[in-house]
């Protein structure tokens, strides 16, 4: 039954989720909240591990989420679910081509999908910025302002913002050292789940 709920929900995630990895997420959300199947902090650490490994951030996190959920065969389930709608676009379209290449409502509902794929992927950036510098949960327990920052995430982006954009030695370096980096300082100093 499991391996049923976590196709049907890929599935949908692998449909509606227009415009690449980011827009996945607010449905990995309500995944999230729907099935407690994966923590906030897991969901962080997905997207992190998502970003800096090869493929894309979408099957990544699916794939991390079956997984977790349901090992090798749950992995396996979830990839090949939130893949299935693309492929099955694609034939669909790849067949009737011919005559979608110049219908102008076609053309008009791509257009429109623009804005809404580009208001999910800044509605996830705002989440991810949210989890990642921001311990809201934290901060409902104590009261303390203090402990509403992440302190050790927002160090972190800072020195990678200084590094990046005004170091003159460190500017021109290829991203890849800066997540490699990042990676180590967060298995160093602890920043799983924070």
């Amino acid at each position: 039954m499991i391996y049923l709920k976590l196709f049907l929900e890929f599935f949908k995630t692998g449909l509606f989720s227009v415009g690449g990895g980011l827009a996945t997420l607010p449905f990995l959300y309500n995944i999230q909240e729907k099935t407690n199947w994966f923590t906030s902090g897991q969901l962080t650490d997905m997207i992190a591990i998502s970003q800096s490994t090869p493929g894309p951030m979408g099957i990544n996190m699916a794939t991390y989420v079956g997984f977790l959920t349901a090992k090798s065969l749950g992995a396996l389930v979830t990839t090949l679910s939130i893949i299935t709608p693309s492929i099955i676009i694609i034939l669909i379209i790849s067949h009737f081509l011919r005559a979608f290449r110049e219908n102008k409502y076609v053309d008009a509902a791509f257009y429109g999908l623009r804005p809404a794929s580009t208001g999910l992927i800044a509605g996830a950036g705002m989440t991810v910025v949210l989890m990642t510098l921001f311990q809201i949960d934290l901060f409902k327990d104590t009261g303390n302002i203090l402990d509403l920052f992440n302190w050790k995430s927002i160090i972190l982006a800072i020195i990678i913002y200084v590094l990046s954009n005004n170091i003159k030695q460190t500017k021109k370096l290829h991203p890849v050292f800066f997540i490699a980096g990042s990676a180590i300082i967060g298995i160093l100093f602890s920043f799983a789940g924070a």
